[in-house]
């Protein structure tokens, strides 16, 4: 299979994730300015010109960052990176990955957009910072999302939340998460991950 990432995008969550199975695949590129992955037109591979796509073994194509993540963990179950479906931990854990989702990585969006007025980046910020409230009250007590082990939504979160290095938005309100960040960023697999896309 091959994954399509941009680099630092909601896609190194999969890739993470797929580094973390030990999964065998391919990753490639896509330049989200220019919509060009090795020469060609991304749009022609993927209509919606998002990432990720995860290309699989048979030719189809599938796309939506939660989807994705949890397509390769039913894979390599044996890894235990989500629990079996159809349980109760299961929909947690699907809890999670809407969560960041909806909340985290939307709630980025404004920031990401040049033409956002000062007063909206700063609403965009206060908003997250509600959300971050959330999540260190979580890690008060919790090593990461689903308990006391790392599971597939970590990957998720670590990814949005380090784009808050991008905005510079301060974190020291919230030392939580800053010891969230470091934890999962030692992981051997989101090392090797940050490194394949170029980030360190």
């Amino acid at each position: 299979m091959k994954l399509y990432y941009s680099p630092g995008a909601c896609s190194m969550a999969p890739h993470i994730v797929l580094q973390e199975a030990g999964m065998k695949h391919a990753a490639e590129a896509v330049n989200l300015k220019t919509h060009q992955v090795g020469g060609s037109d991304y749009y022609k591979i993927n209509p919606k010109g998002s990432v990720p796509a995860l290309e699989l073994d048979n030719g189809q194509l599938l796309t939506e960052n939660a989807v994705v993540i949890q397509y390769i963990c039913d894979q390599t179950q044996e890894a235990g990176l989500l629990p079996k479906a159809g349980t109760l931990e299961r929909y947690r854990a699907m809890e999670w990955l809407n969560f960041i989702a909806t909340e985290l990585h939307k709630g980025f969006g404004p920031l990401w957009n040049p033409n956002t007025l000062p007063e909206a980046r700063q609403q965009a910020v206060e908003n997250l910072g509600k959300k971050f409230d959330f999540l260190a009250k979580h890690f008060k007590t919790n090593s990461f999302l689903m308990g006391q082990q790392f599971s597939a939504p970590d990957a998720y979160l670590f990814t949005v939340l380090n784009w808050t290095n991008f905005h510079k938005i301060d974190m020291g309100k919230w030392p939580e998460l800053k010891s969230y960040m470091e934890r999962v960023g030692s992981r051997p697999a989101v090392q090797s991950t940050l490194k394949a896309e170029g980030l360190m």
